[in-house]
């Protein structure tokens, strides 16, 4: 058996779908199944071999409506399509499904769904039969909540051959970092600490939990990490409220040091108010490391289905900055609620969400079409 992953972009370019990517390829290789990598590079197309396993990337002529556009990538899989018993594909991805179709591949064919396509409306009228067309091909569709897969009309005529495997994520990888641990504790010692963590783009919301910060006490600081091209507007509106010494932009923080975040914490939030937020890794990571979640109830996202209200956390509606702020002082203000909370995150994380599971889930998966 040889397996070939179909994404967008890999290492040492890291998104939350290529993340997973990297983690399946990986794990898989160390469980000796053979899967290699076709995606797309920015710069000029190339291969390498990275620990065992070969990594195609096909040269992008343009970027178009958040999609990648490569004559190379039909090139690339025309020529090798026939050393892989199964296409694994990693959707959203436009350009992949062309491909695949175009070259009349014959092995099995994984669909991993990570998202329905949400903001290109009119580009989707025109692409749907092509992807209509790979749904009806694959042998799985993968998705990875129960709650994505109810709420998604793509799928809705597809059911009898998805299966949920939820992301998965390796806690120990976020490495222990004391010299920030101690500088962290004492720069915010006596402080109650919400944790917000994302691009600031339009369906993170940011904006709504800013809104929250007066429902907080004197003694309540958040601390936003990422950013993005909201971060001038976000940075305002702190400002325009005055609360600019209870809201602290982080910007990116270095992976070696969010765990110490995550730690420190009291509280997560998540206040995304999209489906784009599909499942919301950035949540198990919280819990992960047994903190508090509070998020939103996004309508066919998976993030309600993640944060299990009132056992891991709250979820509340969505924009609602009082109904957010309320939830996230209940915890503060109740240790034992938030020790239930925090224990509850953790034992979920472990039950559902490393990324071994993950892997060994796939594995099981590609032995059985």
């Amino acid at each position: 058996m040889k397996v070939l992953h179909l994404g967008k972009f890999y290492p040492p370019y890291f998104g939350g779908i290529e993340k997973v990517n990297f983690d399946l390829v990986e794990g898989l290789n160390n469980l000796e199944v053979s899967t290699d990598v076709l995606c797309f590079n920015e710069n000029r197309g190339s291969e390498c071999v990275l620990r065992g396993y070969h990594v195609f990337k096909s040269d992008v002529i343009i970027n178009a409506l958040s999609t990648p556009i490569s004559i190379d990538f039909f090139k690339t899989l025309k020529e090798i399509k026939d050393r892989y018993s199964i296409i694994h594909v990693h959707l959203p991805n436009p350009i992949a499904i062309m491909a695949i179709l175009h070259v009349g591949y014959k092995g099995k064919i994984i669909v991993h769904w990570h998202s329905d396509i949400i903001r290109q409306k009119i580009a989707k009228i025109f692409f749907n039969p092509f992807q209509q067309r790979l749904l009806t091909l694959a042998s799985t569709i993968v998705v990875t909540s129960p709650n994505y897969l109810e709420g998604s009309d793509d799928l809705k005529h597809y059911r009898n051959k998805v299966q949920i495997i939820p992301i998965g994520i390796d806690q120990s990888e976020f490495p222990e970092n004391p010299t920030l641990r101690e500088k962290l504790t004492q720069r915010y010692s006596g402080k109650k600490i919400i944790f917000a963590l994302g691009r600031h783009i339009y369906y993170k919301n940011f904006s709504t939990l800013i809104d929250a910060v007066e429902t907080f006490d004197e003694d309540t600081i958040v601390l936003l990490g990422g950013e993005g091209e909201l971060s001038f507007e976000l940075k305002d509106q702190v400002i325009e409220k005055g609360f600019k010494d209870r809201v602290v932009f982080l910007g990116k923080i270095p992976f070696e040091e969010l765990g110490e975040y995550f730690k420190l914490a009291d509280v997560f939030c998540l206040p995304s108010n999209e489906k784009s937020e599909a499942f919301g890794v950035v949540i198990i990571e919280a819990m992960s490391f047994g903190c508090p979640v509070v998020s939103c109830n996004i309508e066919g996202s998976g993030v309600p289905w993640v944060n299990q209200d009132k056992k891991t956390g709250f979820v509340v509606p969505v924009n609602d900055s009082e109904k957010l702020g309320n939830a996230i002082n209940l915890i503060l203000h109740d240790s034992d609620l938030k020790e239930e909370f925090s224990l509850n995150a953790r034992a979920r994380y472990f039950e559902l969400f490393t990324k071994d599971k993950m892997v060994k889930e796939f594995k099981r998966l590609y032995e059985s079409v």
